[in-house]
């Protein structure tokens, strides 16, 4: 999928698909969002971190078959989000390999400025807790559980630092 040395990916897509990528791009980057999903006239941003935003929509019942998105960081945890959420296609500066087999293996086109192992949490010191809470999982349901009950964990660990 990259060429020898190449560090990134492109997947070409025609018509209006090639549009909403094109736009979903230029939001993410132009309104500083963590994430932008767009199928023609309809527009989904966030600016909140994380997988805030994918687990709002799905707690929303939102669908995004035909969305094409961008997103900031896509690790294994959000790529399972994704499937859920039914996207067409997600571009992301900072992609993982596993997030980038996920969405791959659902037929879902993905490209990326960067490919790297693993997504490492916000200091940088470990992995990001939500892609090691998807470690071994491959049914996307099944990680939706395991992503909110570590979620709620970071949450509560928060809470009683303060």
């Amino acid at each position: 999928m990259t060429a020898a040395g190449d560090d990134s990916a492109q997947v070409h897509e025609r018509g209006p698909a090639r549009a909403d990528a094109a736009r979903a791009r230029e939001l993410l980057s132009a309104e500083n969002l963590s994430c932008a999903a767009v199928h023609g006239a309809n527009v989904l941003t966030s600016s909140n971190p994380g997988v805030s935003p994918l687990l709002s929509w799905i707690g929303e019942g939102q669908d995004l078959d035909g969305f094409s998105v961008a997103d900031r960081v896509v690790g294994k945890a959000a790529a399972m989000l994704y499937v859920l959420l039914g996207a067409h296609a997600i571009y992301a500066p900072v992609m993982s390999t596993d997030a980038l087999r996920v969405l791959s293996s659902h037929g879902i086109a993905a490209s990326y400025d960067r490919l790297t192992p693993v997504i490492m949490n916000r200091e940088g010191s470990a992995q990001c807790p939500l892609d090691a809470s998807v470690v071994g999982i491959e049914d996307p349901e099944e990680a939706l559980l395991a992503i909110r009950d570590t979620v709620a964990a970071l949450a509560a660990a928060m809470q009683n630092a303060y």
